[in-house]
C-alpha cells in the first residue's frame, strides 16, 4: 500500500487517514502538546507512519520484517522525517520486549489481527501500550467484503465457504488467515475497557470498481473518494467492506 497522501492510493486509505488525522488533532488538544508519541504496530514500510511523522509527531514502528523496516527508514529519509521515525524489529506478541508499556498517546494496529495467533492478545497489547489517555486505531480485514468479492468473481462455493468458516477464509488458497465482522472487532476492543468512538467501513467500493474506469473517466476518482467517505459512516455498508476500522479511546 502506498502513501495515503498520494491520490491513487487514497482510494484505499483515505477514510482511515482522515479519521486518524482528526483523532490525532483531538489528542494534541487534550494532551496540551504539539507532538505526540505514536506507536505503529506492524507498520511495515511506513504507509501511515511517515504521513503521521509529517504532521510533526514522533512515530515508533514495530514490524517483524527487516526488509520492511529498511524501506521505512529510506522512505522516512526521503520525506525529511528520519529524526521522527524509529524502526524496531518485533511483533505484536512480544511487543513489550521492544517498546515501553504505557508510553504512547496513540497506537496504530493496522493489518495485524489477521495474522496473529491470538487477536484478543494483540488488541490487549496495543491497548496496554497506551498512556492513561490515549487513542487506538484498529484496522482489519472484513468478512463481508471477501464474501462479496468472491461471489462477484463467480466463485460462489468459495463465497459460501467464507461465510461459514470460523476464520472467514474462502479456501486453502486464501492469503488472509482471518477476517472479522464489525461486531467481533468492537467486542475485542470493548473487552479491554476502551470506549469505541467510531466504526468505519473501508474500501466498500474501491476494490470492486474497475481500475480503468477510475483512471480514464474524468472526475471518477474524486467522485469515488466522496462515495467511499459517505458510505464508510453508514453501518449498513460495514457488512460489505473489505476492511473495517475501529477508533477507540481511553478516557
Amino acid at each position: 500500500m502506498s502513501d495515503p497522501l498520494r491520490p491513487r492510493a487514497s482510494l484505499r486509505t483515505a477514510v482511515v487517514w482522515e479519521v486518524l488525522k482528526d483523532a490525532l488533532e483531538r489528542r494534541v488538544k487534550a494532551a496540551g502538546r504539539e507532538a505526540l508519541d505514536v506507536l505503529d504496530t506492524g507498520g511495515g514500510t511506513g504507509n501511515f507512519a511517515v504521513p503521521v511523522a509529517r504532521l510533526g509527531h514522533r512515530v515508533t514502528v514495530v514490524d517483524p520484517s527487516p526488509n520492511a523496516l529498511f524501506a521505512l527508514e529510506r522512505r522516512a529519509a526521503e520525506a525529511g522525517v528520519a529524526d521522527q521515525v524509529r524502526a524496531v524489529q518485533g511483533d505484536a506478541h512480544g511487543l513489550f520486549d521492544v517498546v515501553e508499556r504505557g508510553g504512547y498517546d496513540a497506537v496504530l494496529c493496522h493489518g495485524v489481527l489477521e495474522y496473529v495467533d491470538d487477536p484478543a492478545e494483540g488488541v490487549r497489547n496495543a491497548v496496554d501500550a497506551l498512556r492513561p489517555a490515549g487513542t487506538l486505531s484498529l484496522l482489519a480485514a472484513g468478512l463481508g467484503g471477501a464474501v462479496l468479492a468472491r461471489a462477484l468473481a463467480g466463485h460462489f462455493a468459495e463465497a459460501q465457504h467464507a461465510l461459514t468458516d470460523p476464520a472467514g477464509r474462502w479456501g486453502e488458497g486464501d492469503p488472509v488467515p482471518r477476517r472479522f465482522t464489525a461486531e467481533q472487532l468492537t467486542a475485542l476492543v470493548s473487552l479491554t475497557g476502551l470506549t469505541v468512538g467510531a466504526v468505519h467501513g473501508v474500501r466498500v467500493f474501491a476494490d470492486l470498481v474497475p481500475g480503468v474506469l477510475v483512471d480514464t473517466e474524468p472526475g471518477a476518482m474524486e467522485a469515488l473518494l466522496k462515495l467511499e467517505a459517505a458510505a464508510a459512516e453508514q453501518p449498513a455498508f460495514h457488512s460489505v467492506a473489505t476492511q473495517l476500522h475501529v477508533l477507540a479511546e481511553r478516557d
